[in-house]
């Protein structure tokens, strides 16, 4: 017996209906009648009988829901305790961010948190997505600002679309096209480019190569790079231009020129998004209040994404 199958339960039993259990609780309507089973096969009881049209409560499935009710509460409620003690001493809330999130969006955030939870101190782990989404599952962040990947985020994790960043192109001093003020992906079809790696920025690496197949243009790839500022420093060093998230430009070394990038209407998916995600199962009013500050902030900065 697990609490997600007691919680899968008691929304059915409220709804008494299957399909609209699985909407309150952001599930498959075929994971939560499995996890339903598994329950009754786990307790060797029947909780619900289920026919074409109608859901109805066993006598047994009655007397279950009622404790189930009072289990979850009071797992509600130890949660809650221990999450207290874990921020003994002041209430503190671990954020892991990605680097533009971290330059571009967690200033605003710690200034509007700090003025209706002034007692909150947040905690700020910038990393990667690939780093910190495990972070998030092992329970040592509450919260995470991250690029979705080429699949569904973890089971166990909820999440909530911010914005898209646009990318900016950045050019060597003195560079023909750094009199510009925006370039598109013809422009640098003989530019010789310096592009993330994957195995560390996969989202920057692919959203590269999409701009240019998307142009039909080949890119001319000469070197590969882990970190932002070494990416910035072989710019500034000549060895090739770059496109980076818009967030990036402010590390910029001098001398090196950053320019819009040109996009065609159809450019939706040649930006890079940016989520918010976190526990599924934990309850924590301190991080819910935190993710409606950052909601309420994500119209004001993504225009200057």
């Amino acid at each position: 017996m697990e609490l997600r199958q007691l919680r899968c339960a008691v929304a059915v039993a409220d709804e008494m209906h299957f399909g609209r259990a699985a909407a309150r609780l952001e599930m498959l309507p075929a994971a939560l009648g499995r996890a339903v089973r598994q329950l009754e096969d786990s307790l060797g009881v029947q909780i619900f009988e289920r026919t074409t049209r109608s859901v109805v409560i066993t006598a047994e499935g009655m007397r279950i829901i009622k404790e189930a009710r009072a289990l979850l509460a009071e797992a509600d409620a130890a949660q809650a305790r221990w999450r207290r003690l874990g921020r003994k001493g002041g209430q503190v809330l671990r954020l892991g961010a990605i680097d533009t999130a971290a330059s571009g969006l967690v200033t605003g955030l710690l200034k509007a948190v700090h003025a209706i939870l002034p007692d909150l101190r947040i905690q700020l782990v910038e990393e990667r997505s690939i780093k910190l989404i495990p972070r998030l599952l092992a329970g040592n962040l509450d919260l995470a600002l991250v690029r979705p990947g080429l699949k569904p985020f973890h089971r166990r994790l909820r999440g909530h679309f911010l914005l898209n960043e646009s990318s900016v192109v950045v050019l060597p001093p003195g560079h023909p096209l750094s009199a510009r003020q925006e370039v598109d992906i013809p422009s640098l079809r003989d530019v010789p480019l310096i592009v993330p790696d994957r195995r560390s920025r996969p989202h920057s690496h692919d959203l590269v190569l999409a701009l240019f197949e998307h142009a039909g243009v080949e890119p001319r790839i000469v070197q590969n790079a882990d970190e932002k500022q070494t990416m910035m420093n072989m710019v500034a060093a000549g060895i090739g231009a770059a496109i980076v998230p818009r967030w990036w430009s402010g590390f910029v070394p001098r001398d090196v020129h950053v320019c819009a990038l040109a996009l065609p209407d159809d450019s939706l998916r040649l930006k890079l998004p940016l989520h918010v995600v976190w526990a599924r199962d934990v309850r924590d009013p301190i991080r819910d209040a935190v993710v409606e500050t950052l909601l309420s902030l994500v119209d004001r900065y993504a225009g200057k994404a």
